[in-house]
């Protein structure tokens, strides 16, 4: 090497004297490729090189960021506008918190526009426990817009749709996205088209008004029709039983039309007679009642196998098995028996 660096070897056993922390301090370094064999007699311990003429700057001092003092607790300030609308929706049984992710223009809605939906349904003689439950129903009646928004629902349903005044809060507690449907755009059509389908007491079947017809009563039908019942059953079904549009068709309709059809092996004219075997739990009654059927020999039509209860249906069924078979001139005889049961 041209410049010589030159090196002072220290021992373990004799260190220098630390450096004055406000002096320029001397970082060592483990040069191990200069330790020769000479270097390794001379000092046993192995030594420390330091570049004696190598100027490192100091240090610079390190800066923290002050950190903030803890304030010292205040007092809830009321009002804030959060804060205010969730103590009030509080004092009145709804949980603010609940509603946000389902309803989140709950947030930007005013303190008295809440205020004014509440009382206007507390007016119409619903509780705190009523107004909990429906606002986890249906959280948009408290941004609606109140009374303006209300008062023409409440109008159709009894002008238009022959709900009584006295059964208007059920009507409402049962179905509270009817304050929230336009009057023009979803309830008048919908009426129009249960009427036109012969239901005659909407009033009693009011809750389906806010339904859609295009989303939900015609898929429904359709399906019906698809399944092998002719138009004109599937509208006499919808008839006898309009709950039956309520009823999702791949969680409810389906399953227990192959059940029917594939495991019970029944024909679809007696569901025509009785639809309402769609609104019977399909593993907790129609199975096994049907398989308690089936072991014992036994054949019930629908009604009188799904709607007794289940120590009327169990007299029942020991009172045919300890009996006779009725012979086919016997008006006990059903039609459609088949000879596994004779």
């Amino acid at each position: 090497m041209e410049e010589a660096i030159h090196i002072r070897c220290l021992n373990f056993a004799q260190p220098p004297p630390s450096p004055s922390p406000s002096k320029h301090e001397f970082l060592p370094y483990h040069l191990h490729k200069f330790s020769t064999s000479s270097s390794r007699k001379s000092h046993p311990r192995h030594p420390i090189f330091v570049a004696k003429n190598l100027v490192i700057a100091p240090r610079a001092p390190v800066s923290f960021p002050e950190l903030p003092r803890k304030s010292p607790s205040i007092p809830i300030d009321t009002s804030f506008p959060f804060r205010e609308k969730m103590l009030f929706l509080d004092s009145v049984g709804v949980d603010l918190f609940a509603l946000v992710e389902d309803h989140p223009p709950i947030v930007s809605a005013s303190i008295a526009e809440l205020r004014a939906a509440v009382d206007f349904l507390v007016s119409l003689g619903f509780s705190s426990m009523d107004l909990r439950r429906m606002c986890g129903m249906c959280p948009e009646i408290l941004t609606a817009g109140g009374p303006s928004a209300f008062n023409p629902v409440l109008t159709f349903l009894l002008r238009e749709a022959g709900v009584q005044s006295s059964d208007l809060c059920y009507v409402i507690s049962r179905r509270p996205r009817l304050l929230v449907s336009d009057v023009a755009g979803r309830l008048r059509p919908t009426l129009y088209f249960l009427q036109m389908l012969g239901i005659s007491e909407t009033a009693r079947h009011a809750h389906l008004l806010s339904c859609s017809v295009e989303e939900k009563f015609l898929p429904r039908l359709e399906f019906l029709q698809k399944v092998g019942f002719s138009s004109r059953d599937a509208r006499c079904m919808a008839r006898r039983f309009p709950q039956i549009f309520c009823y999702s068709i791949k969680a409810n309709l389906e399953p227990k039309l192959e059940f029917f059809t594939g495991i019970m092996e029944r024909e679809l004219k007696e569901i025509k007679k009785f639809p309402q075997y769609f609104s019977f739990s399909l593993e907790k009654k129609i199975k096994p009642r049907y398989r308690l059927c089936k072991e014992n020999a036994v054949f019930f039509e629908l009604p009188a196998l799904l709607k007794p209860s289940d120590d009327e249906f169990q007299r029942r069924l020991e009172v045919c098995v300890g009996s006779s078979t009725p012979l086919r001139r016997s008006p006990l005889w059903k039609e459609g028996l088949s000879d596994d049961y004779l």
